[in-house]
């Protein structure tokens, strides 16, 4: 089964679950990669008359885009009144003449169903890579809350009533946030690019205190390393376990169940890079509710790895990186990265803990790297771990 095909399946398994129709998930088309794909979650807020706009950072070139929609944490059906992408010119501003009208199945407005996504017609386009693009989504009727991913170190620009998804200037966009609101996804058909990577894993992964607006994350480093060669798609939540849900806010669901959909679920995907396990150690409890141990979060690991065999994609495990943890859970993660390093359970190794790693106290992030928070990178450190990652573990 190839990898659209497992996506399509998904979702009409969900949609069977919840009893709802919905748009239809587009058939499997061989050739595309997906350029771009934030992981969603849970608990975002509620819309009503008012058209979202937001920027989607392509990581590669190509033709015919498709987006992605999607209502997979919602609760109630999602009426969409119109879709607009164009060519991003500062802020809320679309460049004059680069608006296209999205449709699915043809139509311009449709009703996705709690549970379900809806992937569009092909956009009739070009994308640069690294080009910014504009998507305006009016949601006529009131929603309840919103699919979203919570933390996009992007700015999305939130309108008065009506829909102005055709709108050139950003008069209308009188509000900005920094989350992605029920897209999940672009896709197109490349220039040059061969396949993509999903760099899978928690807020590290996803970005955590770097500038809104630049792509400093160290997925985005990554894209730029490949030089277009191929899709990059950041699926990092922050928060997010390996093993358990966090349950009732954004962080969402645990890696084990929501890595076919995120992961394997990508256009193209041949590769995933996984770091994760930082939150496990934190949250110290296994799948059972009882005390973690290393093995538990091998096992997770394990399962994972099994996940993307069956699938025919390779992975690559990251180590996990240091957090100046307390002894015990310091003993976890030394006895977690060994296995990472010696088991040769993955197809291949990101040794993120030592390109990270204070020389001075390898227990600790190293200080010029540091955001602040002895936790998560600044931009210097993102491009740190992106330079880590060895290409010929891709090509």
């Amino acid at each position: 089964m190839t990898t659209r095909s497992l996506l399509a399946a998904l979702v009409v398994a969900t949609t069977l679950a919840t009893g709802a129709t919905s748009a239809a998930a587009a058939p499997d088309s061989p050739g595309r990669l997906a350029a771009w794909g934030p992981s969603m979650t849970i608990g975002g807020p509620n819309f009503n008359d008012q058209t979202i706009r937001m920027v989607v950072h392509s990581s590669i070139a190509g033709s015919s885009p498709r987006i992605t929609l999607s209502n997979l944490r919602g609760t109630t059906p999602l009426a969409v009144g119109a879709v607009d992408v164009a060519v991003q010119g500062t802020m809320a501003t679309a460049v004059a003449g680069s608006h296209h009208t999205v449709t699915f199945s043809r139509s311009r407005t449709l009703t996705i169903a709690a549970g379900a996504e809806a992937v569009s017609d092909p956009v009739p386009m070009s994308v640069g890579a690294g080009e910014n693009l504009l998507v305006s989504l009016f949601l006529p009727k009131a929603t309840s809350s919103a699919t979203w991913h919570s933390d996009a170190f992007d700015t999305t620009y939130l309108s008065l009533p009506g829909d102005h998804t055709r709108d050139d200037g950003d008069g209308n966009y009188v509000a900005a946030k920094t989350s992605w609101f029920y897209l999940s996804g672009l896709d197109l058909v490349p220039s040059t690019a061969r396949s993509t990577v999903v760099a899978f894993g928690d807020s590290i992964t996803d970005g955590y205190n770097t500038p809104i607006g630049t792509y400093q994350r160290w997925p985005d480093d990554l894209a730029r390393r490949l030089s277009g060669s191929r899709g990059v798609v950041d699926a990092g939540i922050g928060g997010n376990r390996v093993l358990t849900d966090v349950p009732n806010i954004w962080q969402g669901i645990s890696a084990l169940k929501r890595f076919g959909h995120d992961a394997l679920g990508q256009a193209g995907v041949r590769t995933v890079i996984l770091l994760e396990g930082i939150n496990d150690l934190h949250a110290g409890i296994n799948t059972a509710g009882g005390p973690l141990s290393a093995q538990d979060l091998i096992s997770g690991y394990q399962q994972l790895i099994a996940q993307a065999h069956q699938a025919g994609v390779r992975i690559i495990g990251g180590t996990v990186m240091p957090d100046n943890e307390p002894a015990d859970r310091e003993a976890m993660r030394q006895a977690v990265n060994t296995w990472i390093r010696t088991s040769h359970a993955f197809d291949g190794v990101v040794d993120f803990d030592q390109a990270m790693a204070d020389p001075a106290n390898p227990h600790s992030l190293n200080p010029a790297y540091d955001s602040g928070d002895h936790l998560h990178p600044n931009a210097g450190g993102m491009q740190a771990m992106a330079n880590a990652v060895d290409l010929t573990l891709i090509s």
